[in-house]
């Protein structure tokens, strides 16, 4: 995400105890989010607003990148937010660093201390969304895939899961966090799968929930007289473009949903 989409402490923190309430965004999606942290949230969200229009002010095309940050399923946070700078560079290179600024979600002033993924995704739809729910701040979206990990860890296709197995053994000598990781549950064939098998958004709840804030902001683009289809937002996945016929499908939601009654 992201998202997509969540920093260091919203996966080591511990969640807050303060009541949860239901927060619907300008494109009526609905979270169930710590209460307590709107002031915060709204603030950041006015901040970034800021360096999207800076951004734009400097007549760069304007990207936010979702990309899976969490130790889940066998991915580990470091690792994902060293892919997140890195695929960031990539584009930044491919497009030309003085034309294109892209929003990487890994960035430390996204940090909520004591947020969940909920309160994370209720902070990047609303920048997504822009002021006008039509995404005015963006002109593209781009879903992090299989090979921008692979380009981190430099796989060939020759014997790529025995890389990553001694990415590992290699890493866990020097990474307190991996190991602490591992002490927790994170195992050394976990981790292979993932990066060989599931490394993209298809595998991440906060990417879910951008793919479905993307489609609906280019639905609403397609049916307004100043966007229509030829200025929605563009979508790429693994570096490529996304056919309409993906890009206009929903997937199934992240953190998305307002709070059981």
């Amino acid at each position: 995400m992201t998202a997509a989409l969540l920093s260091l402490a919203a996966i080591t923190a511990k969640p807050s105890l303060a009541a949860k309430a239901t927060q619907c965004t300008k494109i009526a999606i609905c979270y169930c989010v710590n209460a307590e942290l709107k002031s915060v949230l709204d603030a950041k969200v006015v901040h970034f607003r800021e360096v999207l229009a800076s951004a734009r002010k400097a007549g760069k095309a304007v990207g936010y990148m979702s990309v899976p940050l969490s130790t889940v399923g066998g991915g580990f946070f470091n690792v994902n937010m060293e892919v997140a700078a890195a695929a960031r560079a990539h584009l930044e290179k491919r497009f030309g660093d003085a034309q294109v600024w892209v929003l990487n979600p890994g960035v430390p002033e996204a940090n909520i201390p004591n947020g969940s993924g909920a309160d994370y995704m209720l902070m990047w739809t609303q920048v997504l969304e822009g002021r006008d729910g039509l995404g005015e701040d963006f002109d593209f979206v781009y879903f992090v895939g299989p090979q921008d990990f692979a380009r981190y860890f430099a796989l060939d296709g020759n014997a790529d899961m025995l890389k990553i197995e001694q990415f590992f053994d290699k890493r866990v000598e020097t990474d307190d966090d991996l190991r602490k990781a591992v002490d927790k549950g994170l195992t050394r064939s976990a981790f292979r799968n993932y990066y060989t098998l599931k490394a993209s958004t298809s595998f991440s709840k906060g990417a879910h929930d951008e793919w479905n804030i993307v489609r609906t902001l280019n639905e609403r683009r397609r049916a307004h007289d100043q966007f229509g289809i030829a200025n929605q937002l563009a979508v790429l996945f693994d570096g490529m473009g996304v056919a309409p016929s993906s890009s206009e499908s929903a997937t199934s939601d992240g953190y998305a949903g307002k709070c059981a009654n």
